[in-house]
């Protein structure tokens, strides 16, 4: 959502590197460009005005004159600006001291309710929670049986006593569900309510009922951030007629501008509290305004990238990985490498995550070029092998390599190719889990041999002084000084470069 923001920022700060001092004409022209980026990319100009008013008061201040890095300390302000549009720190929900805890959700219609609620409830159930998704949107046509298919999905239990369709009276729904969720203990609601335009009087008049009759103790408004500044007037709308405590901003994968992003949560002055970029449950967390930030500059987002895999990965399995590799000796076979990359494909596309890294950006064109059927060639070709063929594949002849590749559907050349793949990458990774990278400089084996080569130099070397070469000379015949070497096998040597001139 955020690319053509991302890439008009980049240029603008391209042009500073090289610049050891900043005039105020820098300064001026630097401002008026991230004034244009921001305004193309559909952010509210109020917001924009008081955005580079900050940075430009920030930029002629004694923070950029005295820095021995202008251009950095710039983006370090316009960094700092970002975060505090979005929100400044990010809000987590607060919790009722007595169980349930209620959450409301409202929004127009189409913004993705009913597929929230269900991320939603499933983020709280991975955060130990007991949670209970209530269906209260009887108005459009199987918003019941939609909430339904997404709660068994994520594992959650709906409480849907009406049929909806236009039956139903939402209130009284709203009424129960909490009455259930206290007999049978679950510790938050999350109840889904019927789409609305702000000026539909009679539906945001259902919703302030619902709201009176349940007393939620926190109000969500879930908001499509492909909608642009519209976002900002249904806000509006919505926090007049009905009151909300934070924002949920959904779609947040799609290609618009994503104005509404950074401009909602300035112009309202309520929190945005969680995020959603993708179409999968799992695709939803909570809104860090500092790592949003980032990764509108281009920084990635390494701290939401480590949440997720510590979440994601087995630790007991990678722990066995390592220690496998650790081992050498081949002791790492195709097994472990499909479960590690299964459990890597649990965090969703690899563009996705290859996106969340410093510097992505200037790999835009080849990361969303990824084939992710390449990795699902990957994998049919190694569970077409027999357990034996997974752990050790130098038994791979002719035969089982063309059988192998009849049961994937590929080519002979396919298997050879990752085989062989495969092998390189294991030596490599084993050599890093031993702690030596033979040719690599500063490893122990290469430290040890020059060090070693230094004090045979300093001990050989014989002084011009009569009375220190009589001394040198003593402690020589008592074996106090190490003897010079006579070949190469003295040195510790890589076992790369040994075999070579051992072969010569």
């Amino acid at each position: 959502m955020f690319d053509t923001l991302q890439d008009r920022l980049a240029d603008v700060f391209k042009g500073l590197r090289h610049k050891g001092r900043l005039t105020a004409a820098d300064i001026d022209a630097t401002t008026r460009e991230i004034r244009i980026a921001l305004l193309e990319a559909d952010v509210n100009l109020a917001v924009v005005k008081e955005f580079i008013a900050a940075v430009k008061e920030r930029c002629l201040g004694v923070e950029v004159s005295k820095a021995l890095n202008p251009s950095q300390q710039i983006i370090k302000i316009v960094n700092e600006e970002l975060i505090a549009i979005l929100g400044g720190q990010a809000r987590p929900i607060r919790f009722a001291k007595k169980p349930p805890t209620v959450l409301m959700l409202a929004g127009l219609q189409g913004a993705g309710k009913t597929t929230l609620a269900g991320k939603l409830a499933r983020w709280l159930k991975e955060d130990k929670h007991s949670p209970l998704l209530v269906a209260c949107d009887l108005q459009r046509p199987n918003a019941v049986n939609q909430l339904q298919i997404v709660g068994e999905r994520a594992g959650v239990h709906v409480f849907a006593p009406q049929p909806g369709n236009g039956i139903g009276d939402p209130v009284e729904v709203a009424r129960q569900a909490i009455e259930h969720a206290e007999r049978n203990l679950y510790d938050v609601v999350v109840v889904d309510t019927a789409g609305r335009l702000g000026i539909d009087e009679v539906l945001m008049q259902q919703a302030a009922d619902i709201k009176a009759a349940v007393n939620p103790d926190e109000v969500l408004f879930v908001v499509d951030a492909m909608i642009g500044q519209d976002a900002v007037n249904t806000a509006k709308a919505f926090d007049e007629g009905i009151g909300f405590d934070g924002v949920v901003l959904t779609k947040l994968d799609g290609d618009a501008r994503g104005g509404a992003a950074l401009s909602i949560a300035r112009v309202i002055g309520k929190p945005i509290m969680f995020a959603s970029d993708g179409e999968a449950l799992s695709d939803f967390d909570m809104f860090h305004p500092d790592r949003m930030a980032s990764r509108i500059l281009g920084m990635g987002d390494v701290l939401t990238l480590i949440e997720q895999a510590e979440r994601t990965f087995d630790a007991e399995e990678s722990r066995k990985a390592a220690e496998k590799l650790s081992q050498g000796k081949g002791q790492f076979g195709l097994q472990d490498f499909l479960g590690q990359m299964q459990q890597l494909r649990k965090l969703g596309p690899l563009s996705k995550l290859l996106g969340k890294l410093p510097g992505a950006g200037q790999f835009k064109d080849a990361i969303n070029a990824i084939d992710e059927k390449e990795v699902d060639r990957i994998e049919a070709i190694i569970c077409s092998m027999t357990p034996a063929e997974r752990d050790d594949v130098g038994i791979l002849n002719g035969s089982r390599r063309s059988r192998i590749a009849k049961g994937a559907g590929v080519q002979v050349s396919d298997v050879n190719n990752l085989v062989n793949r495969f092998v390189e990458a294991r030596k490599m990774m084993e050599r890093m889990a031993g702690g030596m990278m033979p040719g690599m400089p500063g490893m122990p084996a290469q430290r040890q041999a020059r060090k070693q080569a230094k004090q045979t130099k300093r001990a050989s070397k014989v002084s011009g002084n009569p009375a220190k070469r009589k001394q040198q000379a003593a402690e020589r015949a008592l074996g106090r000084t190490a003897p010079a070497p006579q070949s190469m096998d003295d040195f510790e040597l890589p076992p790369e470069l040994k075999r070579m001139l051992d072969s010569q």
